[in-house]
């Protein structure tokens, strides 16, 4: 491209002359239709050592009559946008067109990268250099020495990698030294062409398409392109693709399908770029066009996943008839820091989180998402590229063999039918219509379940055994009770924006004098501030930890102020009875201990109990106390009734997250190694991943509540019933 510089006007930069002519420059660029005749023609034109031309224009005069020199300086552009070679050979028989993409070897060979959980593997690397630096000083012979070290190397190096976690196995997918999707590309293909642009005005780099050979066979291929080093990543925006890398694959989607090329992806994205230009142009709109387009195509689709692919930035090229993973990559709907951010407030549960997720390749195959998995070398792709895309090659090669055979209603349908058996469904079964999760707010000092439920049976404990009514331990714990629901009480009014309000109140109490009308004032507001606290309390799966220790705080009052009626009435009672009719109640009891040790029944005692128990009605009867009646120790058949039942519901429960949760083949797996050997560490660590997923799935509040329930009922019927007593209920007799 060339452009001119003409140069006119007066602007006090010229040049002057006798004959009163200027020269001057300036920044106006006009075309070669401009003055063309006249620019091309050298005569008119005189060339200055400057490179310039310049002429004096006939007719350009001012009021004074003197006349304009323009001067045109030809500035040349560049040559190409890209490094095109002198000299193209047109019939190119194999190779890569390197002058139609930007992605050149590095100048550099990357540095190494140790991630965490391999810091063992380094420290038996550095003995291995040492011990061979000493025998090159040296020059004595560490042969079996270095050996040994190898050979103690390649074991912990494979014990590592056969054992990875999923958090690990993501490290791994994340590594910089990774092979990237054109790097596997350039290793299986014979020839390379890559293609540009969305035609609507950009080519995004994290997107990267073309159209390769394989075996004598022509492809498309399109990729999600990460960087090799900091300025790479940073061209490529992390492989992170905007609305104009998914309608350039799209592009090329519908180009391969008009031409009847197979098409084979590789996903490689933290996800699809979330700023607000990309939202702008519609980032949900290009992927959503993306996934509908996929199922349509009539070619065979095959996806390879190198890397990490995030949620739908991933899934937008891929949707595929054939679904492989690389040992070490993952597929997820949100990333595992971003999930423990949500779930548990802090992004140091990500390795929970990767677990919960089943985010690795091997958990992909077996739920039948991912149709196979392509092995890496130990140490992963980075340890050896090229075997690794060797990998790749066979198994597309593979699975094109397979879908190439299959025409287009059946490509569709397979299409179709691999993602409709992805999960799992269940009929005859009642659906319910909301189901409540522990989705707690954020507070690590509050309580689990457990812990409040260990801490209410230890009061109660205490308030029942106390034999004075004021235990300094049980007051202690009860004071500890009472500002723990303070200080939750307090973080609930600013959670719920009712802090000013509050503060306000307490402010116009501080304040309020005798005053009846102000004092009616301030109790409708008080009225009205705690009736909304009350609603916002009462939701659903909010608030839990307050909620939990306003119950234990109303149970333990209740508890003490039965203990206080009771002691009460006890000394009132021992008060009235005779002395001689306590000696007969305790020979009694000591009649029944020996009763119980099987010792023979004494008929004289007998009727010396019968006539003590109607001596002590009459002596409660001459107290005033109303006599409820007399019994023996309540029957327990409709308390135990009530406890089946409830263990009936438990046990439903457990077996209906079992089928959702697909429990059954680990349970049969843990059965026949409990059969070979109950007390290996695979059955702990079997029983321990079942306990779990039961505890996550499981929606136990109610079933807790009725627990609950049952266990008050208990302890007040234990109260109430006393063996060959009066009966005590509400301070009657």
């Amino acid at each position: 491209m060339t452009t001119i510089s003409l140069v006119a006007g007066n602007c006090g930069r010229g040049r002057g002359y006798e004959d009163g002519r200027f020269e001057f420059r300036s920044n106006l660029y006009l075309g070669k239709d401009f003055l063309a005749s006249d620019l091309f023609n050298n005569n008119p034109f005189r060339r200055r050592a400057n490179g310039c031309l310049s002429k004096a224009l006939k007719g350009f005069e001012n009021g004074n009559g003197r006349r304009f020199r323009v001067i045109a300086r030809v500035k040349k552009g560049k040559k190409h946008d890209y490094p095109w070679p002198d000299n193209i050979d047109l019939d190119i028989k194999d190779g890569h067109l390197t002058y139609l993409s930007h992605f050149k070897p590095l100048a550099e060979k990357p540095k190494p990268v140790t991630l965490p959980f391999e810091k063992p593997l380094v420290d038996l690397e550095k003995k291995i250099i040492e011990v061979c630096r000493m025998a090159d000083e040296t020059g004595l012979d560490f042969t079996d020495q270095i050996g040994a070290l190898e050979n103690k190397y390649q074991q912990a190096l494979k014990d590592l990698y056969t054992h990875l976690t999923p958090i690990q196995r993501l490290a791994i997918a994340r590594h910089p030294n990774r092979p990237t999707a054109l790097d596997h590309i350039l290793n299986i293909t014979e020839k390379w062409v890559e293609l540009h642009g969305d035609r609507a005005g950009y080519d995004d780099p994290a997107m990267v398409t073309g159209i390769g050979t394989m075996d004598g066979k022509s492809y498309m291929f399109i990729g999600q392109q990460k960087g090799r080093n900091t300025k790479e990543n940073i061209f490529r925006n992390f492989a992170m693709p905007t609305p104009h890398g998914y309608r350039k694959a799209l592009r090329m989607m519908k180009y391969a399908d008009h031409h009847g090329l197979p098409i084979i992806t590789f996903v490689d994205t933290p996800g699809a770029y979330a700023d607000l230009k990309s939202e702008e142009l519609g980032q949900g709109e290009a992927i959503a066009h993306n996934l509908r387009t996929m199922f349509g195509l009539k070619v065979p689709i095959v996806t390879v996943v190198v890397g990490e692919g995030g949620s739908g930035g991933a899934l937008a090229i891929a949707c595929p008839n054939k679904l492989f993973m690389l040992e070490n990559s993952v597929l997820y709907v949100a990333s595992p820091e971003a999930c423990a951010a949500i779930l548990w407030k802090s992004s140091q549960a990500a390795p929970k989180a990767a677990e919960k997720l089943r985010i690795t390749a091997q958990e992909h195959y077996k739920r039948k998402i991912a149709d196979g998995i392509i092995p890496e070398p130990l140490g992963g792709a980075h340890a050896d590229p090229v075997w690794t895309s060797q990998q790749i090659r066979f198994a597309i090669t593979r699975a094109m063999d397979e879908l190439t055979k299959m025409d287009t209603e059946e490509l569709l349908r397979h299409r179709m039918l691999k993602f409709r058996s992805i999960g799992g469904f269940q009929e005859g079964k009642p659906v319910e219509p909301e189901r409540k999760r522990n989705m707690k707010p954020s507070d690590a000092s509050m309580l689990n379940a457990a812990d409040i439920e260990s801490d209410l049976e230890k009061l109660k404990k205490n308030i029942l055994e106390a034999k004075v009514p004021s235990d300094p331990i049980t007051e202690k714990a009860i004071e500890k009770l009472k500002q723990d629901v303070d200080n939750e009480v307090t973080r609930a009014f600013i959670s719920m924006g009712l802090q000013e309000k509050h503060e306000s109140l307490k402010l116009e109490l501080s304040r309020a004098s005798d005053n009846q009308t102000l004092n009616r004032n301030l109790k409708v507001k008080v009225d009205k501030l705690m009736q909304e606290f009350k609603q916002n309390l009462s939701r659903p799966g909010t608030y839990l930890g307050l909620k939990q220790k306003l119950e234990k705080l109303s149970m333990v009052s209740r508890l003490i102020e039965q203990k206080e009626k009771g002691e009460k009435l006890k000394a009132e009672v021992n008060q009235k009875i005779p002395s001689e009719i306590k000696e007969k109640l305790e020979q009694l009891q000591t009649a029944q201990a020996n009763l119980s040790k099987g010792d023979p029944l004494d008929e004289d005692l007998v009727a010396e109990a019968v006539k003590a128990k109607k001596e002590l009605i009459e002596v409660l009867k001459s107290a005033n106390l109303e006599i409820v009646g007399v019994a023996k120790r309540k029957a327990a058949a409709e308390l135990q009734e009530k406890i089946v039942n409830v263990k009936k519901e438990i046990d439903g429960e457990i077996e209906r997250v079992i089928d959702v949760a697909g429990l059954h083949g680990k349970i049969e797996e843990l059965k026949a190694e409990m059969a070979i050997d109950s007390s290996s560490p695979k059955v702990e660590k079997l029983q321990a991943e079942i306990k779990e997923e039961i505890r996550t799935s499981l929606d136990d509040t109610a079933l807790k509540q009725k627990v609950e329930n049952l266990r008050r009922e208990f302890a007040t019927s234990s109260e109430e019933v006393i063996d060959d007593k009066v009966i005590a209920e509400n301070g009657r007799w």
